[in-house]
């Protein structure tokens, strides 16, 4: 890791202000005074200002993903979720899952690769809360084929057994425990009915809650654990 980053991460300052820092001859690696931003950190020392700094912890994340909003770190048609965040948070940060252009809700990042890979892992069925919005009312047994596990297009096993609960004829609450490719939206073609809104409420034990729409929060330690 970079100096600077390294600075920056476990200080919680921006690169700008660690910069200073070391131009001034603040920051020592191994007892000896660096001011080159750029060198690379690997188990050193490091100190500043005589105060010796520890790793920089890991960052999980919770943000409220509004619509229009790509869960990639760029891309040239549509603004990235990052574009949300703080840059000095931005740096190294990753999505630990997607959601849909459209689609709103529960969206979590990170710079832990071990956890975002045990979050999207099929072995550790996390379970995700999607509140689904529909074109038409839903059919009566709806909830018996998903409970069952359904076939989607160009699929070669059904889904895994979901959970499905009314709030009005065409408002409908899905618990389900993969992530494949547009899945919620399939599930529902696949019945004959259209998603019109998707809104993701909950990641494992996970939950959204009141969070502001754009806005963000780290999680808590009960909350990373539980991944």
């Amino acid at each position: 890791m970079r100096l600077d980053r390294f600075l920056a991460e476990a200080t919680g300052q921006t690169r700008t202000v660690v910069k200073k820092a070391l131009h001034r001859g603040e920051v020592t690696v191994d007892g000896e005074i660096v001011k080159k931003s750029d060198q690379q950190i690997n188990g050193q020392a490091v100190c500043l200002e005589g105060r010796l700094l520890g790793e920089p912890k890991a960052r999980y994340v919770l943000l409220h993903k509004p619509a229009g909003f790509i869960s990639a770190t760029q891309d040239d048609a549509h603004p990235c979720v990052l574009q949300l965040l703080p840059p000095e948070l931005c740096r190294g940060i990753q999505c630990a899952g997607r959601l849909d252009v459209d689609t709103t809700g529960a969206l979590l990042l990170t710079d832990d690769g071990q956890w975002s890979h045990r979050l999207r892992a099929p072995k550790h069925a996390c379970k995700k809360v999607y509140q689904v919005d529909l074109a038409e009312p839903l059919a009566m047994d709806v909830a018996t084929l998903f409970a069952e596990g359904i076939m989607l297009h160009g699929e070669d096993k059904p889904t895994l057994p979901a959970q499905l609960e009314t709030v009005t004829a065409t408002r409908v609450l899905l618990t389900i425990q993969e992530g494949k490719y547009h899945q919620v939206k399939r599930m529902f073609a696949a019945v004959g009915n259209f998603v019109v809104a998707l809104h993701r409420l909950q990641v494992a034990e996970i939950v959204l809650g009141d969070l502001p729409e754009g806005q963000w929060r780290y999680l808590t330690a009960e909350e990373v654990a539980s991944i």
